[in-house]
Formats: C-alpha cells, structure tokens, sequence
C-alpha cells in the first residue's frame, strides 16, 4: 500500500474535464478506513487540495453519500449520522435506534466524545431535545454506554429477571415500561439471551412477541433492536437492509449507513445471515434496487 499513489490516482481521476468515477470506487474500496485516512492526509499533503473537498465538487447524489462516508473515520461517521438524525425538522427515529443499540461501551463512548468535540454539546443534550417520554428514556441510557459486557450469567437472576419483564407487561394492564428498559439496556448479553430462554417458559411466547403487544411506535422499535443485537447483531443488521430495499422506492440513508459502517466489521456475516433469512443473496438485492454508481460502490463494499 503506497498512500502517495494512492493519492495520485485520486487526484488523476478528478482531473480535468470528467471524472473517473470507476478509478475512484477501484482505489477507495480496495483500501480499509485506516489506509483511506492516510491517503486524505498525504493528497492533502502532496498534492495541497482537501480530498473530501474534491471529492464532492466532483460527485453528487448517494454516490457521493457513499464515497464520503468511506472517507470518514467510524465514530465520526456515526458521529455525523446521529447529528443528521436530529438535526432540522423532524428526527430518523430508526437511525438513533439503530446505532445506539448496535454500538458497544467503548464505541459508544468515543461517539460522545466525538460528538461534543465536533458539536459544543453532549449527544445526550441533543436525544432530549428531540426525542420525548420513555423513548426518550431508553436512548439516553443506550448513550451512557453503560451495559455491562461481562459474561456472567446468574441463573436465578436471569429467571428472577423474566419473571420481573413478565409482571410487568403480560401479567399486568398496562406495562411498566421502566422494568423493560433497567433490564434490556443494562444487563450483558449472555445474560439477556438466558433471561429471553426464561421468559419464554413462563410467559409462553416470545419476549419480542410481548414487547410488539405492550408497546408501540418508537419505544417499541427501539426494545426491539435491542432484543435483536443481543441474540444476533448481524441478523439485525441484515434486516436493516432488506427492508431499506424492499417494496416501492429505498430508504437510501439506511442502506448507505448499514453498508459503510459495517463494510469491515462483519459484513461477512451479514451476508450469510440475509441469504438465510430472505432466500437472496445480499448482493441481488442491491444489484436490483440501485443502479448507476451508486450500486457499483454498494456491491464493492457487499463483495462476494
């Protein structure tokens, strides 16, 4: 890996009249996100123009989405979604669910320090002023990036903790809320998924069943996401994705975020998941629901 001629051929393909947007997807996808900071440094550097700069006078649409990501580092990229999710009228419920749900402490924790690096205010400033009642609630505990990771798991615990989810929603008319949020969003994963084993033999249906009857629009979403991390974090992702593209028209700032932001994080698995769960293969997906560019840049970073 050469950063210098890696920069050269960027700025070669920019050059002039046209661009040569093949030569930019061929150098971009072919480098990780370490290896694309070095070369923004070095274009910057060697060639003493602003790589982002150029690369968006030079592109437009959700091409140019795409290739900007690409050069943004991980927490700043996830840094500036949570900004556009709240940001002007109206909020993307869906993306501050998904990257809160999804991140873990240590990634969570370089986003608030990002975000109020980047912004003058705390993440947390902003999910209050956006967001209201128990939604609101649980994205601001997500944002603490306070889960615990360990991998302990107290039986009597865990079924003390079903029972708790069961009196609180099933069992009762109307449902505490409260005792769903104190355990999903801070309980760790091994011991979630033994609490969901347990729910089910005392409630007889599925925990994420008993959340779609108690709960519903926002706050449902987003206790869901949450069930869906802990079992299987790229089935969640996989399912982000198909219904990004599914039915008429796409919901393209899900579909960029999903495959920049896991490109190099597991999207291998995504991959496998979405061709269990949906009969096709990721890639057929996308091949039928975008075309141009922007599909060319989409399945590099698919693969496969």
């Amino acid at each position: 890996f050469s950063a210098e001629q890696e920069a050269q051929a960027l700025r070669k393909a920019m050059k002039g009249f046209g661009t040569d947007e093949d030569a930019i997807i061929e150098t971009l996808t072919k480098l990780n996100v370490s290896q694309r900071q070095q070369v923004l440094i070095t274009y910057k550097s060697s060639i003493g123009r602003d790589l982002i700069d150029d690369l968006k006078s030079e592109l437009s649409g959700n091409f140019e989405r795409v290739i900007v990501g690409m050069m943004t580092p991980t927490t700043m990229y996830d840094v500036h979604e949570l900004r556009r999710a709240m940001k002007g009228a109206g909020t993307d419920e869906g993306c501050l669910i998904e990257i809160l749900a999804s991140r873990t402490n240590e990634e969570i924790r370089r986003i608030n320090e990002n975000y109020k690096l980047q912004y003058g205010r705390t993440l947390e400033e902003d999910i209050v002023s956006d967001t209201s009642s128990m939604f609101r609630r649980v994205l601001v505990s997500l944002a603490t990036g306070n889960r615990d990771e360990g991998t302990y798991v107290d039986d009597a615990l865990a079924q003390q903790d079903a029972q708790s989810l069961y009196e609180a929603g099933e069992k009762k008319w109307g449902t505490d809320e409260v005792q769903f949020m104190a355990i999903l969003c801070t309980r760790n994963r091994y011991h979630l998924l033994r609490v969901f084993d347990a729910y089910r033999g005392i409630a007889n249906k599925d925990i994420t069943d008993s959340i779609k009857s108690e709960m519903s629009g926002d706050l449902e979403d987003a206790l869901l996401a949450v069930v869906k991390c802990m079992r299987n974090k790229p089935a969640y992702f996989a399912e982000r994705l198909y219904k990004s593209m599914k039915g008429l028209g796409t919901d393209d700032n899900t579909l960029i975020r999903v495959m920049v932001s896991r490109s190099e994080i597991d999207m291998l698995d995504i991959r496998r998941e979405f061709l269990t769960m949906y009969g096709k293969s990721l890639y057929s997906f996308i091949k039928g629901d975008c075309s141009g560019d922007y599909r060319k840049v989409l399945l590099r970073l698919c693969g496969g």
